[in-house]
């Protein structure tokens, strides 16, 4: 069986169908945008970060999955830079879990980011039963 890169549904229909809803997204639904891509011997995630430093992208693999989180701190400027009048950048934390399986190790994700764009590359393997510890995926 090879991994499950696209995120599981719960089956509630109706509640999926409603907290789908523009209302209840809002400005998080621009947030890591995802596109999947599988070749014959691995999967390619890419996944738009813009405005994020590498420093603030965490990937880390915990039972299967892996898990991208990222964070941006917004600047402390004092009143003589002017007074914000609207605010559409993003400051906070974001982050996205997916499965790729339990035999994939660290070793064997490579990760790059450049030009506020995580591109992640996951082998496809034979997944066994047994459990792995968390495990910290450097960027490059």
């Amino acid at each position: 069986m090879y991994m499950m890169l696209v995120p599981r549904r719960n089956g509630f229909g109706f509640f999926d169908d409603f907290f789908e809803d523009e209302f209840f997204k809002g400005r998080t639904r621009d947030l890591m945008r995802t596109d999947i891509r599988e070749k014959d011997d691995k999967y390619i995630v890419d996944i738009d970060l813009p405005g994020f430093e590498k420093e603030n992208i965490n990937l880390t693999l915990n039972n299967g999955y892996l898990e991208i989180s990222a964070k941006s701190e917004k600047e402390n400027k004092d009143e003589t830079d002017g007074k914000i009048v609207r605010q559409e950048r993003f400051y906070g934390a974001c982050s996205r879990k997916f499965y790729v399986g339990e035999d994939v190790i660290e070793e064997d994700i490579q990760a790059e980011f450049k030009n506020g764009l995580l591109k992640i590359e996951i082998p496809k393997k034979e997944e066994t039963i047994e459990n792995k510890n968390i495990k910290h995926i450097e960027i490059k």
